[in-house]
């Protein structure tokens, strides 16, 4: 089984996060921003990965640090979860409809962090979540998890859709990414032998 426990605790934040990519989508998330809860259910249900995740964070003073954090949290589970990637389909990729919406997410877990974040919400919160902090999130999550990430709104007009569409598409990506492929017989994917 491909699994993964992560704690990370900070005078911040203090998160406790196990994920298995080979799960059936079953989630338990106790995080204190809402919305960012839902979306992790989403991103659970949707590239069928079982995802537990315990958040305390300074959300009084603002919700940045749960947010990185968090991204840092499940990026590191990410890599560890994948392993050496051995036998891995290494690319994925989405473009995911959500009535107006419509998103393209892409990735390779090529072991070099890069974010292209293409978004422009309609709106600046969701919430009561400043809409950056989504960029944020990402960002640590890509260099942790040392992926290489496109998200990519083509149409949107109502932010909670742009949202959903985001992490569907991408637990989508990842979940294509992450699927053992019985042709590469248990090789690296690259022709450099390593990634």
């Amino acid at each position: 089984m491909r699994t993964a426990e992560i704690e990370r605790n900070t005078r911040e934040t203090q998160i406790k996060l196990a994920i298995n990519l080979d799960g059936s989508g079953k989630s338990r998330i106790d995080c204190p921003v809402k919305f960012m809860s839902h979306m992790l259910e989403l991103f659970s249900r949707h590239g069928l990965f079982d995802l537990d995740c315990v958040v305390k964070g300074d959300v009084e003073v603002d919700y940045h640090h749960t947010m990185e954090d968090l991204g840092l949290v499940l990026g590191e589970a990410i890599a560890a979860a994948v392993g050496d990637k051995r036998g891995i389909r290494r690319y994925g990729s989405m473009l995911l409809p959500m009535d107006e919406t419509l998103v393209m997410t892409a990735l390779d877990l090529s072991g070099r962090p890069f974010l292209v974040y293409d978004v422009n919400p309609p709106a600046v919160t969701v919430k009561d979540i400043d809409v950056q902090l989504f960029h944020e999130f990402f960002q640590a999550l890509a260099v942790k998890s040392g992926m290489n990430l496109h998200i990519r709104m083509l149409a949107s007009s109502e932010v909670h859709h742009l949202f959903e569409a985001i992490f569907k598409g991408f637990a989508r990506a990842l979940d294509e990414a992450t699927q053992i492929d019985p042709r590469i017989a248990g090789e690296i994917p690259s022709t450099k032998g390593m990634l």
